[in-house]
């Protein structure tokens, strides 16, 4: 695959050279400008050039990136994916719960990644899987996918300035205090367990917004907005606060063992939205992710 990536210089950018450009206006990794200026796909008014050569006012830059990889560990398999979003960049999926997004020693087949590399060589497309951020495998919605190492560098790029946006809905028990908020508690791994989180002063930023949607007996439905995106931090923030997501056995509390258990076999927990400028347009992009039946169906008992 092909992608080309063009900027025509502005006059505040007159003078600068080739490399500050591709760095801070096309925002391609010093990695990826090193196999550029190897492969001579950096071009300026159509000529390769080296990459400290000053542009003018009105000058043509262009990076010209040929991706053609493939990870041959991953077992194409032919799937219905729930596809929101495709185009050369990047593809985003609606992931049902009870699925792993990519192989490991447990899951070596059945992932999304098995259903998306076998979606992609039927197109005639060669790359690795790379998802942007991760779900676990109980919670439901949208991941997304770079399909070149440009695009996966620019989108964690945006993650760290806080311009990709992730929302999710959740069910948690009890009834969430106030109508809107934020939990700002640090994060770390639980000492002596390889998978689970806690709170602790010891540990790494973490925020998440928080809005209550709608009060149920017994539980509460919020929208959670991540401004930092730490593993199970969703999980870990609803236990702190003493209202645990209704389904999760990993991060409940003894005062709501089992409640709820016959409604949903999960956590009640769905990656709802992102939002973020794409990579190659910079055009603002949001992507939805509808709501699977488990969920819905819990809803509709609660509101009965």
């Amino acid at each position: 695959m092909m992608m080309r990536l063009a900027l025509r210089i502005a006059a505040e950018d007159g003078s600068k050279t080739v490399k500050q450009l591709l760095k801070n206006k096309l925002h391609i990794s010093e990695r990826l400008i090193k196999k550029l200026k190897q492969s001579g796909g950096i071009l300026l008014n159509s000529v390769p050039v080296h990459v400290n050569e000053k542009v003018s006012e009105g000058d043509m830059l262009e990076a010209l990136i040929e991706f053609d990889e493939h990870n041959e560990d991953i077992i194409p398999e032919k799937m219905d994916l729930d596809i929101i979003y495709e185009d050369d960049c990047l593809i985003a999926i609606n992931k049902p719960p009870d699925m792993v997004v990519h192989p490991s020693v447990r899951h070596f087949t059945g992932t999304v990644a098995n259903g998306l590399m076998h979606h992609l060589l039927s197109n005639g497309k060669r790359t690795l899987i790379r998802p942007v951020s991760r779900l676990d495998r109980d919670t439901s919605g949208i991941i997304v996918f770079a399909l070149n190492p440009h695009v996966q560098n620019d989108l964690v790029r945006q993650m760290r300035c806080n311009s990709y946006q992730k929302e999710y809905l959740g069910i948690v028990h009890g009834a969430f205090p106030g109508s809107s908020g934020t939990i700002d508690l640090p994060i770390e791994r639980l000492p002596g367990s390889i998978m689970l989180r806690h709170v602790s002063a010891d540990g790494a930023p973490s925020v998440t917004h928080y809005e209550v949607i709608e009060r149920y007996a017994g539980c509460s439905l919020l929208k959670f907005r991540l401004v930092t995106g730490r593993t199970h931090q969703i999980r870990v923030h609803c236990q702190a606060s003493g209202h645990p997501l209704v389904g999760d056995t990993l991060y409940s509390l003894p005062e709501y063992e089992n409640k709820f258990a016959e409604l949903i076999q999960r956590q009640a927990l769905h990656s709802s939205m992102v939002s973020f400028f794409h990579p190659f347009s910079g055009s603002p992009l949001t992507l939805k992710a509808s709501l699977p039946d488990d969920f819905l169906r819990t809803l509709e008992i609660l509101r009965k």
